[in-house]
């Protein structure tokens, strides 16, 4: 079974391009989705969670207190590693867990989305990269309307993740999201190029 990451900037339509993939019944494994059900439902990650930073992480329901963790590291370097030091090897052994279990299926390849393939070094467990890309101030737009948010606090966002042009460097395959018509195009085309790669292989 072919192991395929898929990647890209903030703003750059990762899950657009993975909800057209899915449509073909590929298996995707969203990083993100699952790290944050680990951080509500893994027992030992709680656990690291409240020595690290304080039984308040948790509100007086159990729930991960999102905000109270967000002012906690986003501007404190020490903190986030601290953090990520937490979460990103639980969602790789998560990660793993659920690639053994879709190889006992009949899918010919599988995707994994995250932001931050390449910067978590998770990308070198697969066989091939998948870029998202898109014009920045195209990106700017989308997440301002999307998070209601502002060009400030997104340009401050796309400062903690890797450049884009690095990312498209390392890449073996790249999505170029200007429109959706376009992606539609480009993600039938890749899917027929996995596929047959991923027949190849077998």
């Amino acid at each position: 079974m072919l192991k395929v990451g898929i990647t890209g900037g903030i703003g750059t339509g990762k899950t657009t391009a993975c909800r057209l993939f899915e449509a073909f019944g590929v298996p995707i494994y969203y990083a993100d989705d699952r790290a944050k059900q680990l951080m509500h439902d893994d027992a030992q990650v709680r656990a690291q969670l409240i020595h690290t930073f304080g039984a308040t992480v948790y509100d007086d329901d159990g729930k991960l207190d999102r905000a109270y963790l967000a002012n906690l590291v986003f501007k404190n370097e020490a903190r986030l590693q601290q953090l990520n030091a937490i979460v990103h090897p639980a969602v790789f052994a998560d990660g793993v867990a659920w690639q053994a279990a879709q190889a006992q299926g009949n899918a010919l390849y599988t995707l994994k989305e995250a932001a931050l393939l390449y910067e978590t070094g998770s990308y070198a467990d697969l066989d091939k990269i998948i870029v998202v890309t898109a014009p920045e101030e195209l990106r700017i737009q989308r997440v301002v309307q999307r998070d209601q948010t502002t060009e400030a606090a997104v340009r401050a966002r796309m400062a903690k993740q890797w450049p884009q042009a690095e990312k498209e460097q390392r890449a073996d395959y790249l999505l170029h999201n200007t429109t959706v018509e376009a992606l539609t195009a480009q993600v039938d085309a890749l899917h027929q190029q996995l596929t047959a790669l991923a027949q190849a292989a077998g």
